[in-house]
């Protein structure tokens, strides 16, 4: 996705110009920024309003996944003003970051622990042989890295948060990120009435049905969902399974973005971003404040929303970039790839799951 703003190349004409009497400060142009994302930033905030409403009344459909179809409709249907897209774009970016930083508040380093070695070992494989695999097999269908790196790390991570938080360390193009995010939304919503079905079938008990549920599902709505519908104490587990595989969303982030580094050394390619982005090690600070108890109770269910609603934010913020021919010119191989995934992260979820209940 391309920047707003792009310096004059060196030696440019306007190098050699008389600067203005009043020169504007870094603050003031800042100002200028702002107020030229309000058109936009108040569509975003009249669209999350009505959207967290919704999912209050659906509660088994993530406000996320919401947001990004509303965002993906109304483009499709009506002409977007231009005077909306700073806006959004401050949406689909900073928003985002600050929306995953605050995501940590939702982790505690000691339920994860509490899991015991082999279930920890059995979500660092879903993670890692999770996007390895799926790299491999987007590599046998031709797509281009960054593609499959979204859908590897969307499907093996945290679904439209980690597809996000990875086009912000690499420089993917908008419709491969639009992309990921609605093969999130197809296979993890199949997800929720397959798994159920499917350790009914095979006689699985609560437990080990939801390790497999939090090892395999992608969003943690659709887990939540899903823990839902096999019972109370499948649910407990399942949410505390994929909370796992949200923390490996900081090492693999530092890992993409070494990774983009290796491969461009030029830096052409990669966003202008360190090694590991600020909002990882918030993300990181945040989950280690819930962790020492700190925190006041009262504050986390107010967090909890504030970062629910920034997600929703730049997920509509991200639906607005979806246009139906640039999905078209994509053609079914991410598809594929998307189905390959889900069946390949589900298979390790479901032998680790009865291996280490």
């Amino acid at each position: 996705m391309a920047h707003l703003d792009t310096p004059p190349a060196p030696g440019h004409a306007d190098d050699f110009a008389e600067p203005p009497a009043r020169p504007s400060t870094d603050r003031t142009a800042a100002f200028i920024d702002l107020r030229e994302c309000w058109p936009g930033l108040s569509l975003t905030a009249v669209v999350v309003v009505l959207v967290m409403l919704i999912s209050r009344w659906v509660p088994t459909v993530s406000p996320l996944l919401i947001a990004i179809v509303v965002g993906a409709v109304l483009a499709n249907v009506v002409a977007l003003p231009q005077r909306l897209q700073p806006g959004l774009q401050f949406s689909s970016k900073r928003l985002l970051r600050i929306g995953v930083a605050l995501l940590g508040l939702q982790l505690t380093f000691s339920d994860i622990l509490g899991l015991g070695p082999a279930v920890i070992a059995v979500v660092i494989a879903i993670v890692a042989l999770g996007i390895g695999g799926t790299m491999l097999m987007g590599r046998m269908l031709g797509l281009t890295w960054t593609q499959r790196l979204l859908i590897a790390c969307g499907f093996s991570i945290c679904g439209a948060a980690a597809a996000a938080a990875v086009d912000g360390v690499i420089d993917a193009e908008d419709e491969e990120l639009v992309t990921t995010i609605a093969l999130v939304v197809v296979f993890g919503t199949l997800l929720i009435g397959v798994i159920p079905m499917l350790s009914s079938m095979f006689g699985l008990d609560a437990r080990t049905s939801g390790l497999w549920a939090g090892g395999a599902v992608h969003e943690v709505a659709q887990v939540v969902a899903t823990g839902g519908a096999l019972g109370g104490a499948a649910l407990t587990v399942a949410v505390i399974v994929k909370l796992a595989r949200v923390v490996l969303l900081a090492p693999v982030l530092a890992i993409v973005g070494w990774q983009a580094r290796r491969r461009d050394p030029s830096g052409t390619g990669v966003r202008n971003a360190p090694l590991i982005p600020l909002f990882v090690i918030a993300f990181l600070v945040c989950a280690a404040l819930r962790t020492t108890g700190i925190l006041p109770t009262s504050i986390l269910g107010p967090a909890k929303l504030l970062q629910t609603g920034l997600l929703t934010a730049a997920m509509f913020a991200l639906g607005t970039g979806v246009r139906i021919a640039a999905l078209r010119r994509v053609g079914p191989r991410p598809l594929i790839l998307a189905a390959l995934s889900t069946v390949w992260v589900s298979g390790i979820a479901l032998a680790g799951a009865v291996l280490a209940a």
